[in-house]
């Protein structure tokens, strides 16, 4: 694009002349002209005083892109015979406003003084220059503007009110330059022959005024044609043929006022000579989406379509959404082929609806209690993440019926790890892209596991939850979540509050930060937890735990209350910490401390080992599972001095490419810290450590320990059974799920025997 972007300057001359031309037109996607009658003041004021204003975007157009942008001509044009400029005789279109229509709009409106009221306004507003008060540097009171009124009127349709008032009417800049001279020199004179009949008089202060003002008449010309002359307005021309979807880039980097130009008013500009309303659409399905607080649920609907549909979303590819629109796109033999993602508009219709579903039915999913938690907008940890994890949820509805279960426990594996680690905090669009296509790879291999899941497994720990302090950031908010999924009962009734009614209060209220407490950092997410208003008030009520907590256990057991702590993620010793008295800034930190170690173990128990999905009483089993396979490990390496080579070779081999596949899918893998059999063992399941004990070359350095290997060999195969049943989400039968508890003991008592 370097050739297509051309920086120039214009005169303010110049450019109001090309304005009542009509060479500027409106692209219907930008705001209409909204700026109020002040900030219209405000920027007259800038240019009189020669400040930069900022500088124009525009895009040379033709008939072509006017037509597919349905531009229009700025706000008051004098439109004589109601067609579009570029259609009549004088018309001379030449240019489409991409950045500065409210700047633009707004030199036309003040300097050509349109007969048409403001927007939202009854009346027209005229603009003027004190000019006594601006030679007297009164900037602030020297620019005005005032409704149409009779007195005004009559003002300006007579110089000489306007010489003595020293009222400079700006449209006699748009008037042209014999007309501003006319005034300058006619405002001179006036004063001129003022001051000679004072001076007839003998009225020297009359004198005295009237040679001020004729000075102040020649500087003010002067400074006036300076402006209107010399004052440069920067502009960047788009070249004519640059091709509309690059276009679409530019638009989303555009700011106007502060407000970002949005790529969902472009395409509903590019829709609507195809005959499509898509501001009407959206308007319709928009109380869908009450519950996300976002400006952005529009493009998130075509951002769900784009993903469908070519797994980007960037609004670069938007723009191939429109119906009938070629794509290039690089074949696998490195050829260039055209392609049409959507023939017509009943097919975009057709994507635009299932979208609108589509998106309705992930947000419902996310704010369910049991399945992500969000108990209400405040607590979604990323809006941003939306199109990409309902595109997600799109593709796991169309596989096979025996497929989706376990789509489903990866994209939740995808989502918290996604949380945990911030990833769609920056380059939200490219980020998804990424995602989508390696989450629907991974969702029919297994092989194909994402490097971010890794990357998670290795972060987790290191996560500050601590200064975790701000509602609404990805952490805080997803440990808010996890609390929702964990079940966290309230304290007075025991149930399950209702989403709606949980917020999340302090556990050390925040008023008891001062005194003996002050300075504890009493706002972290680890002194937060959810729980109802009502159980903030009448149990907390601004107490310390072990005064509150007495109180509640002495109409109920001390064990019904550490359970229902527990579900809130403190602990057997968080919960005596709490009850300490006196209750130190000491404490606070013990406290602190401890649920910190329980969050961060909840964190990695339920969503890197994903037992999130299990019943308490499988989570368990598999904990227990896990704690058999360490202590085989651990056997393994002190029989083998912590030597690889004394493994069989094939598994050796096998855990070597295991190894080396994970290194290629994550940076954070480095192969030269696996070389230990400790830390080989890792990538080792539960039927290649059967098979190192049992191989005949290391029989002898564990027969002493497991007896006989029949005995050995029953006890994996029950020990695997139910593992796997549990892992993959199997039923785990009564018969099956006891057999494995017996193995699980037998290990235990045997790799216990020799330690």
């Amino acid at each position: 694009m370097k050739d297509a972007q051309k920086p120039d300057h214009i005169s303010l001359n110049t450019l109001i002349s090309r304005l009542k031309e009509g060479r500027f037109v409106i692209p219907d996607f930008q705001r209409e002209f909204e700026w109020r009658p002040w900030d219209i003041n405000s920027l007259m004021r800038s240019i009189f005083l020669d400040y930069y204003i900022g500088s124009l975007l525009v895009w040379k157009g033709k008939r072509e892109n006017f037509d597919a942008l349905s531009c229009e001509i700025v706000y008051g044009f004098d439109n004589k015979t109601g067609q579009y400029p570029w259609n009549y005789g004088e018309g001379k279109a030449e240019h489409i406003v991409l950045d500065g229509q409210q700047r633009l709009t707004a030199l036309y409106y003040a300097f050509v003084g349109p007969d048409v009221p403001l927007p939202n306004r009854v009346s027209r507003a005229v603009y003027y220059v004190n000019v006594e008060k601006f030679m007297n540097e009164q900037y602030d009171e020297a620019f005005q503007y005032e409704w149409l009124s009779r007195r005004l009127n009559k003002v300006l349709n007579n110089l000489d009110l306007q010489f003595e008032e020293h009222i400079f009417p700006l449209m006699v800049v748009g008037a042209g330059g014999w007309e501003l001279f006319s005034w300058v020199q006619g405002y001179e004179d006036y004063w001129n022959k003022t001051r000679a009949a004072a001076e007839s008089t003998g009225d020297d202060s009359a004198v005295e005024k009237a040679v001020r003002n004729a000075q102040n008449a020649k500087e003010f010309g002067g400074h006036v044609k300076g402006i209107t002359e010399q004052y440069q307005i920067a502009y960047i021309e788009l070249d004519r043929d640059l091709a509309v979807d690059k276009v679409c880039d530019i638009f989303t980097q555009i700011n106007s006022k502060g407000i970002r130009l949005d790529v969902f008013d472009l395409i509903n500009a590019l829709l609507k000579p195809k005959g499509l309303q898509l501001k009407h659409m959206w308007r319709k399905a928009s109380s869908k989406f009450e519950f996300v607080e976002s400006g952005k649920m529009n493009v998130y609907v075509l951002q769900v379509m784009s993903i469908l549909c070519q797994s980007y979303c960037s609004p670069k590819y938007l723009y191939y959404l429109l119906p009938g629109q070629e794509k290039v796109v690089r074949t696998s033999d490195r050829g260039l082929v055209k392609e049409v993602l959507i023939p017509d508009i009943a097919d975009f219709e057709h994507r635009w609806n299932s979208a609108i579903d589509e998106l309705a039915k992930a947000i419902n999913l996310l704010k369910h209690p049991q399945e992500f938690g969000v108990s209400s907008a405040q607590y979604l940890p990323y809006v941003a993440i939306l199109p990409v994890f309902t595109a997600l949820q799109a593709v796991c509805k169309d596989l096979m019926p025996n497929k989706r279960l376990n789509a489903q426990r990866k994209i939740r594996h995808w989502y918290w790890a996604s949380v945990f680690i911030n990833r769609y905090s920056g380059s939200v669009e490219s980020t998804s892209a990424r995602d989508f296509i390696d989450m629907k790879a991974w969702m029919t291999d297994d092989d194909t596991r994402p490097a971010l899941l890794q990357e998670f497994e290795k972060r987790f720990r290191s996560l500050d939850l601590r200064n975790e302090t701000k509602k609404g950031t990805s952490v805080y908010n997803g440990i808010f979540n996890l609390l929702v999924l964990q079940g966290a009962r309230d304290w007075m009734t025991g149930n399950i509050p209702q989403p709606g009614d949980l917020d999340d209060h302090h556990i050390v209220p925040a008023s008891q930060a001062t005194g003996e407490l002050q300075g504890i950092n009493v706002h972290t997410i680890l002194n937060r937890t959810p729980l109802t208003a009502e159980t903030n008030r009448q149990v907390i009520n601004n107490g310390l735990p072990n005064s509150y907590l007495p109180k509640l256990m002495a109409k109920s057991s001390e064990s019904q209350i550490r359970a229902l702590l527990e579900s809130h993620f403190i602990s057997p010793a968080a919960f005596s910490i709490l009850l300490r008295d006196p209750f130190s800034p000491n404490d606070y930190e013990a406290f602190i401390s401890e649920r910190e170690r329980t969050i961060l173990e909840a964190i990695e128990s339920l969503l890197i080992k994903e037992r999130f999905d299990l019943s308490p009483p499988l989570r368990e089993l598999d904990a227990k599972i896990e704690e058999t396979e360490l202590a085989l490990r651990k056997c393994i390496v002190d029989a083998f001095d912590n030597n690889p080579e004394k493994l069989p070779s094939h598994i050796e081999q096998k855990l070597n490419e295991a190894i080396m596949r994970a290194a290629k899918k994550s940076v954070a893998i480095d192969p030269e810290n696996f070389k230990e059999l400790s830390s080989k063992l890792e990538f080792a399941d539960l039927r290649e450590l059967q098979e190192s004990i049992i191989s005949k070359a290391n029989w002898e350095h564990f027969q002493s320990r497991f007896g006989n290997k029949e005995t050995l060999n029953a006890k994996f195969g029950q020990l695997a059974e139910m593992r796997n049943g549990i892992r993959h989400s199997r039923t785990v039968d009564e018969i099956t799920r006891k057999e494995g508890e017996a193995a699980i003991l037998w290990f235990k008592q045997v790799l216990g025997s020799n330690e």
